[in-house]
């Protein structure tokens, strides 16, 4: 053994034999001293120990808060859900409400049908409807809704027809302006964008017309009733010639679902 570690050695047995023979007095000072030493790090790590159990805690209630939120976002999701599929019951209770208030108040007969193919490339120009002629309809019979006119029967099968619209350019209709003695042609016009519109066309040059007015179907040419709704003015453009203006329809032909054919007048008593 080298003599450094043996006199190390011999110091830590003569220390531990010193400390053994102190009396009890003396050891409990050596104690004390220890103790006072080490007690910082006692309270640290009890310190650190609370803490780490606060975290943990944390860590658990934030783990149910976020499991609440989530079953909340669910139960969100289907209460909006359930909101939705109720405001569409209520519209097509209301849809229906108008028809057969319609169907009752109507001096016509009618047959109701159901949209049941739109082609996005025509349409704004035609539909087809679930009634054809074993229902007792024919070519260019009148189809509208409680809101006004929609167009004319087009092409005639057993079962289903086509229908040309009103915003069709080649749908055209003897129209009147309500309230002033004007009368024009009204039909469709291309739509590039937006809602379609209606042109009215060959109004006299100084027609007192303005914005807001109803535009009524003649009756004229026999090949749609007089009266029927069409469309209210959203702007007057006067010419050299004549006057034009752009007519918002009065259906909402966006969202067709149900309609009427006209069939020849009831027999009134």
């Amino acid at each position: 053994m080298k003599p450094l570690n043996l006199l190390a050695l011999l110091l830590f047995l003569g220390g531990a034999a010193w400390a053994l023979t102190q009396n009890e007095r003396s050891v409990r000072e050596i104690q004390a001293t220890y103790y006072r030493a080490i007690s910082p790090f006692l309270t640290a790590g009890s310190a650190l120990e609370t803490q780490a159990r606060n975290f943990t805690n944390e860590v658990e209630h934030s783990k149910l808060l976020e499991a609440e939120v989530e079953a909340m976002r669910k139960d969100y999701g289907r209460l909006q859900l359930i909101e939705s599929q109720l405001r569409t019951i209520e519209a097509e209770n209301v849809r229906l409400r108008r028809s057969l208030d319609f169907k009752e108040r109507t001096k016509f007969d009618v047959v109701a049908a159901r949209i049941t193919r739109r082609q996005p490339s025509t349409w704004w120009q035609t539909v087809e409807i679930d009634r054809g002629g074993k229902s007792g309809i024919a070519a260019a019979f009148t189809v509208v809704t409680d809101r006004g006119l929609v167009g004319k029967i087009d092409q005639l099968g057993d079962y289903r027809s086509s229908v040309i619209l009103l915003t069709d350019e080649a749908c055209q209709v003897s129209a009147r302006v309500e309230g002033s003695p004007e009368e024009g042609i009204l039909s469709g016009q291309r739509v590039h964008e937006g809602s379609p519109k209606l042109r009215l066309r060959f109004l006299s040059r100084d027609a007192r017309i303005s914005k807001g007015m109803r535009i009524f179907s003649t009756g004229r040419g026999g090949l749609f009733p007089a009266d029927l709704l069409l469309g209210e003015i959203e702007s007057v453009q006067p010419g050299s010639l004549d006057t034009e203006a752009i007519v918002t329809p009065s259906v909402d032909f966006q969202n067709l679902g149900t309609v009427f054919v006209l069939t020849p007048e009831k027999v009134q008593p």
